[in-house]
């Protein structure tokens, strides 16, 4: 059965107040559209995606593909209209004649799990429509016309959410119906149950995580969390016989660094300095030279792990910046190859990382060619990621 997904990104965005698209501006280093994207594509739930953009938002987009590289999962795009229901519309109007199932979703919802997405195609395909919905934590208040107050219980109301998940052919003609008579929703599943009555909702145990960034104070929440800064160091001697790896990348040289694994230098400072925003002490604790499980191993590899640990604590990178010290090599046409997968491995965008190179003229062990040292500092941040 074929999945699609019609992503809704034509708004402006107005009570952000960020001067742009909501949906255009970074997330931990990575747009709101990207991650959305992201989300969507990693899940491996839908055969592609129509994106709904405004006309003035086309080149933007464009920039934005080319910069973080998502968006592989769009097959096809529709311009956004006047309203939402309109760019809903369009984006059904624009997907291929096999798909069957949709899912609608909003850009500004970049935290959208697999789960969510999973258990709204798994009820659209069950019952016709599945719609993400969270709880309601706050006492709600119905004021009627005459001033007249009434205590609703909440225990039986939902706050509906995207992904709203049908039948293609269903959730079309309730647009198309709507349209030919000017009928206006409050949402998809609105339209869903004029025409075709009751829609099947689910609550996700994280539903409350994927929230809908709307205005500037919930843009300043997702990056105002719990923040940890991190240092580390690294040195190791310098080897015949052994290949000089740094950051991942290969230098040519006449000697390598010496160690248990590979000895990136670069890499080991930099896992060190997450370990230490972590409160989790050092790589020796967690990949100890006397387990032959490491011998030799990646520590682009090792790193992976590392990152690992920080996202189940809840954490993600802010930056990271790294400071290798060695006398020769010269590594000036290497750094940007290393600083790329230091930005890849760490999940945030080549601006948030930085590989640089000293000398020491000629002081110390690194300036008499005995070794190579290395610096990092990272900031952390608690956070979706």
């Amino acid at each position: 059965m074929s999945v699609w997904a019609v992503v809704v990104a034509a708004g402006r965005g107005e009570r952000a107040g960020l001067g742009e698209n909501k949906v255009f501006y970074p997330c931990g280093g990575v747009s709101v559209l990207g991650r959305c994207l992201r989300a969507l594509e990693e899940s491996a739930l839908f055969d592609g995606a129509v994106l709904v953009l405004a006309e003035r938002d086309l080149e933007a987009y464009e920039a934005l593909r080319a910069r973080e590289g998502h968006g592989m999962l769009v097959a096809r795009r529709a311009l956004g209209g006047a309203t939402r229901q309109e760019s809903v519309l369009n984006g059904l109007r624009a997907l291929p004649e096999d798909a069957e199932i949709v899912a609608i979703h909003d850009a500004a919802r970049p935290f959208v799990t697999e789960d969510i997405l999973r258990r709204s195609i798994e009820l659209a395909r069950q019952t016709g429509s599945g719609v993400a919905c969270a709880n309601v934590v706050d006492t709600i208040k119905q004021v009627g016309e005459d001033g007249s107050v009434i205590t609703l219980d909440r225990s039986r109301l939902r706050a509906a959410q995207t992904p709203q998940t049908f039948r293609c052919a269903e959730i079309l003609r309730a647009c198309e119906e709507a349209a030919a008579q000017g009928w206006t929703a409050t949402d998809d599943a609105d339209l869903y149950e004029r025409y075709y009555g009751r829609v099947s909702l689910f609550t996700a145990p994280d539903s409350p995580g994927n929230v809908k960034l709307t205005t500037r104070e919930d843009f300043m929440r997702m990056e105002s969390g719990a923040f940890r800064v991190g240092t580390g160091f690294d040195a190791h001697r310098l080897k015949e016989g052994r290949p000089l790896v740094l950051c991942g990348v290969q230098v040519p040289a006449q000697r390598g660094l010496d160690g248990h694994s590979d000895a990136d230098v670069a890499v080991h400072a930099l896992m060190d300095a997450i370990l230490g925003a972590l409160g989790e002490g050092d790589i020796g604790r967690h990949f100890p030279d006397s387990d032959d499980t490491y011998r030799g191993i990646s520590s682009m590899l090792l790193l992976s792990r590392v990152m690992r640990l920080a996202s189940e604590r809840g954490f993600r990178i802010v930056n990271a910046d790294v400071t290798i010290v060695a006398q020769r090599p010269k590594l000036a046409p290497y750094l940007e190859g290393m600083r790329l997968n230091i930005a890849e491995a760490l999940d945030v965008a080549p601006d948030c990382a930085n590989v640089k190179a000293t000398t020491t003229e000629r002081m110390g062990y690194e300036g008499r060619e005995e070794g190579i040292s290395a610096q990092a500092a990272v900031l952390l941040a608690k956070g979706s990621v």
